[in-house]
């Protein structure tokens, strides 16, 4: 029985495009093919899906810019590559996107905003607003500046995490070939397409091959990819960028490309990976009520229902949460640091604002980021 209906029912997208499809053979970006991707990205928006991209491409639109045939080596020339790119595309991006009455906005990231907790509920946040908003976020590497995402880093990861970054439903990846094979299409002409598989199977590994000349990715980055999106119950589709009508066609159900899913609920994942995720950094006891709502319901935790505040963390930390005899009933990602915390803590929503100044969230700690013990 196929899978599709994953990717069918799924309305959080995060679409990633790789280099050699942005690039016309590494001399320029290829506008005529971004044109036809903006404009499928517009019509999922248009029914309601929300979108975010994630874009290769500036370390070779830069190169083509300063007329470099080969990728360099040196780390600092493919910054210079990087920062000279990184203008052309985004702009390239914004002028298509307006045909369609569509903001974007840029945002760079490396693999450090996604592990810190802090910049992860930041990122988080940022994005979401603009999804809500109706932006369409057009994320990239910091190359310009993070020397190991160049040296090591791929978007096909950045993808993923940020796929667990916004609980996405689905990770696209569209790349120059059709699909996954279970070999080298490129060097036996008998290879065979991997329509469904689970992400975690590992027979997928010794099938994946390497990248070309312009990505630092190939399949092998895509598998890790699959793998990383589906801890937190997204399901990813490797397709052709070149096929017609792609976009759509993914989300209709049709079988294109490889689909590498998710074999856990999202919402079981995601809260399996922030449990596993980090070590508590700090304890808030809840009243009878809390704990009943939190255990009971399902809710999110607000200043309300918490009575004390042990130990010292920041936005993002990981925390217990105790009832009165000091049972842990869960663990989450906190809102506010603990000096803050203690000042709202047993306070109503409404007074947050005038006892810290402002106020980013209702809740101390969001159910989304709460995890039962």
């Amino acid at each position: 029985m196929s899978r599709r209906h994953l990717i069918k029912d799924g309305r959080r997208w995060v679409i990633k495009i790789g280099s050699a499809l942005l690039t016309d053979n590494g001399r320029a970006l290829d506008h005529k093919a971004m044109a036809v991707w903006v404009g499928q990205i517009a019509a999922l928006t248009k029914r309601g899906y929300e979108v975010v991209l994630v874009s290769s491409g500036a370390v070779a639109a830069g190169m083509s810019r300063l007329g470099w045939a080969q990728r360099p080596k040196a780390v600092h020339e493919q910054q210079a590559a990087a920062a000279v790119g990184q203008s052309s595309l985004i702009q390239a991006y914004e002028e298509l996107f307006q045909h369609y009455q569509i903001k974007t906005a840029q945002v760079l990231l490396d693999h450090d905003d996604l592990s810190s907790r802090e910049r992860y509920l930041n990122a988080r946040s940022t994005l979401r607003t603009l999804v809500n908003l109706g932006v369409v976020p057009i994320i990239n590497e910091n190359d310009t500046v993070v020397t190991d995402e160049i040296r090591f880093g791929d978007n096909d990861t950045l993808g993923a995490l940020v796929a667990n970054l916004i609980e996405a439903d689905v990770l696209c990846i569209l790349t120059d070939q059709n699909a996954m094979y279970d070999c080298d299409p490129r060097q036996n002409a008998l290879a065979e397409i991997i329509f469904e598989k689970p992400a975690l199977a590992p027979e997928l590994d010794a099938m994946a091959t390497g990248g070309g000349s312009l990505g630092r990715g190939g399949m092998i980055s895509k598998v890790r990819a699959a793998r990383l999106a589906a801890r937190s119950g997204a399901s990813t589709v490797i397709v052709g960028g070149k096929i017609a009508d792609v976009i759509p066609r993914v989300a209709s159900g049709e079988i294109l490309g490889s689909l590498l899913y998710a074999d856990q609920e999202p919402i079981a994942a995601r809260k399996r990976w922030l449990a596993g995720q980090m070590q508590s950094r700090g304890v808030v006891v809840l009243d009878d009520g809390a704990v009943k709502v939190v255990l009971g319901n399902g809710k999110s935790l607000l200043p309300v229902g918490v009575v004390k505040i042990d130990g010292y963390f920041t936005r993002g930390d990981m925390v217990e949460c105790r009832d009165l005899q000091g049972r842990e009933i869960a663990r989450g990602l906190v809102n506010y640091n603990s000096d803050e915390a203690r000042k709202i803590m047993g306070q109503p929503t409404k007074r947050i604002e005038s006892l810290l100044g402002y106020k980013d969230f209702d809740e101390l700690i969001h159910r989304d980021n709460l995890v039962l013990s």
